[in-house]
């Protein structure tokens, strides 16, 4: 049986670190923009939730000439609130599960095949990439990973935003995904590969990743 499951893009946010004046998700990354890339991984997925706020016209426009059963959300908070509140705010009526991505990131195909395979609660990380990364703690217990704490000075991974929890947990928030999942952990691991794009240094490593084949 499939999970019930619900995806929630964030895509509210001004890019400002950039400096580009365009929200992340519209960015294109070889001919095709960030949340182009996300909904093509995504197309065995029925529930699949938009948060727009920055540009929200454009990025609706470009969803829309994707595919049109898409359900978008509007954070009009978008300039004082973080992404959890963008999150919070697509968990209501959602199904059981929320799978939150963030418009901004470039997920391994591969990895997003292994996302899309959990029927369970996880939070993801990576290898340490980012200038100034939030980590991730974890411990093995009976041959799996679980995190147990979010921090900003030590950890085995950085967090990549990319968790799997269920709806029910995170109707409310202003801040950070991860301060939405902190009452819940520990929570199983689950590591993937990714490019988050937060500077123009991180937007080229980004278009070299893909022309190399994500290698």
């Amino acid at each position: 049986m499939a999970i019930s499951r619900t995806v929630v893009i964030s895509c509210a946010g001004m890019g400002s670190r950039l400096g580009l004046g365009t929200t992340k998700a519209l960015l294109e990354v070889e001919g095709k923009p960030l949340i182009v890339r996300h909904l093509e991984m995504l197309q065995e997925e029925d529930d699949i939730r938009v948060v727009v706020g920055y540009q929200a016209e454009q990025v609706i426009d470009v969803v829309r000439r994707y595919r049109n059963d898409v359900m978008f959300v509007f954070n009009h908070k978008y300039r004082e609130t973080r992404t959890g509140a963008s999150v919070a705010l697509a968990a209501r009526y959602a199904n059981e599960y929320i799978l939150s991505l963030d418009g901004d990131l470039l997920i391994h195909p591969e990895d997003m095949t292994k996302i899309l395979g959990c029927d369970y609660e996880f939070v993801s990380g990576g290898v340490l990439e980012t200038e100034d990364p939030w980590m991730l703690q974890t411990y093995e217990e009976a041959g799996a990973k679980f995190v147990s704490t979010f921090s900003k000075n030590r950890g085995n991974y950085e967090w990549n935003g990319i968790t799997q929890i269920k709806s029910a947990k995170i109707q409310n928030g202003k801040g950070h995904v991860f301060q939405l999942v902190e009452p819940y952990l520990p929570l199983p691991f689950l590591e993937v590969r990714t490019c988050e794009i937060d500077t123009i240094n991180d937007y080229k490593h980004a278009v070299e990743w893909v022309k190399n084949g994500f290698r």
